[in-house]
């Protein structure tokens, strides 16, 4: 019988000097885009550290920030450098799952907890983090990303989380709804839905929801395409005894009234509170949320704005 999900180990907070990697998991990272992301991070007192791939591209399949074997390594030896405190993805894309087990986890948890942040493709690494070394992550913003470049928003919810993660506890944007009415209580996994059915019957994949409270966006994907990614989950058993699901941003995937049609029909019948545009993720804004984490969802059924409740900060 699987069991359900329980908080993961925090990393401690940072501070002004904190040292921080870049890595490049997934897809390449322009270089115009890199360096007011380091600027960005050094307002805030922190050190970056580039890895040394950060802005290779594979030279057949450019998708891809270079090979995969050098992408694992910059994350491992990013994790494993006692003075790096936390390793911040430049961006997502593609390619993550293709590096995943090539990185040496026994090593990663041996090294202890560190802040690790990332959003999209880099939902791969968070579910690897969770399941083989169970230290909890940073949903967020990445450095070479248009969302974090522009918006004030998105940095402060970074900024804030990074540094003083108890002023953050209440998360969500007036956008937030209510789908389906309620208040539960779990632990926050999830990411983009798409690469969570990817993940699906693959080595270490997550076998068990109860107890959890699922946060799920996306980009870029026709309703349709939703549908068939939140069908195939239910049809795998990945969703049985999940206690709430919260749902952030549905960029490009359009018209957004069938997208709620759709979340309407496949999370509904779940019995369990649901919550849309929350407002994390691939949207104009894009709230820090912790991953492994108790919280509360509340779900209201008066028509206010619904909130995800952080019970413990996201850092020590």
């Amino acid at each position: 019988m699987s069991t359900g999900l329980v908080p993961l180990t925090r990393p401690a907070r940072l501070r002004a000097g904190s040292r921080v990697a870049i890595v490049s998991p997934s897809g390449p990272v322009p270089a115009d885009r890199l360096e007011p992301g380091l600027d960005l991070l050094r307002g805030w007192g922190l050190d970056p550290l580039v890895m040394p791939h950060v802005l290779d591209t594979h030279p057949e399949l450019d998708y891809l920030a270079g090979a995969d074997a050098a992408r694992a390594r910059d994350l491992q030896d990013a994790w494993c450098d006692p003075s790096v405190e936390a390793v911040i993805c430049a961006r997502g894309g593609y390619g993550a799952h293709r590096m995943v087990d090539l990185v040496d986890w026994a090593a990663i948890r041996a090294a202890g907890p560190k802040v690790f942040v990332g959003y999209s493709d880099i939902t791969v690494l968070h579910e690897a983090f969770a399941l083989r070394t169970g230290l909890a992550t940073l949903h967020g913003p990445m450095t070479g990303t248009e969302t974090f470049l522009t918006d004030p928003a998105t940095q402060e919810s970074l900024r804030a989380t990074l540094f003083a993660p108890e002023t953050v506890s209440v998360l969500g944007l007036p956008t937030a709804r209510t789908l389906v009415p309620g208040r539960a209580r779990g632990i926050t996994y999830g990411g983009c839905v798409s690469l969570l059915a990817a993940d699906l019957a693959t080595p270490h994949a997550r076998t068990s929801a109860r107890g959890g409270l699922l946060l799920i966006e996306d980009t870029n994907e026709d309703p349709y395409s939703l549908d068939r990614i939140l069908t195939q989950l239910l049809r795998a058993g990945a969703l049985d005894g999940v206690a709430g699901v919260a749902c952030g941003s549905w960029a490009g995937c359009e018209p957004y009234e069938q997208v709620r049609a759709v979340l309407a029909d496949r999370l509904g019948p779940l019995g369990v509170p649901v919550v849309e545009e929350l407002g994390f993720g691939h949207g104009p804004t894009g709230l820090t949320v912790p991953l492994g984490v108790p919280a509360v969802l509340d779900a209201p059924g008066d028509g206010t704005p619904a909130t995800l409740t952080v019970e413990t900060p996201a850092l020590r």
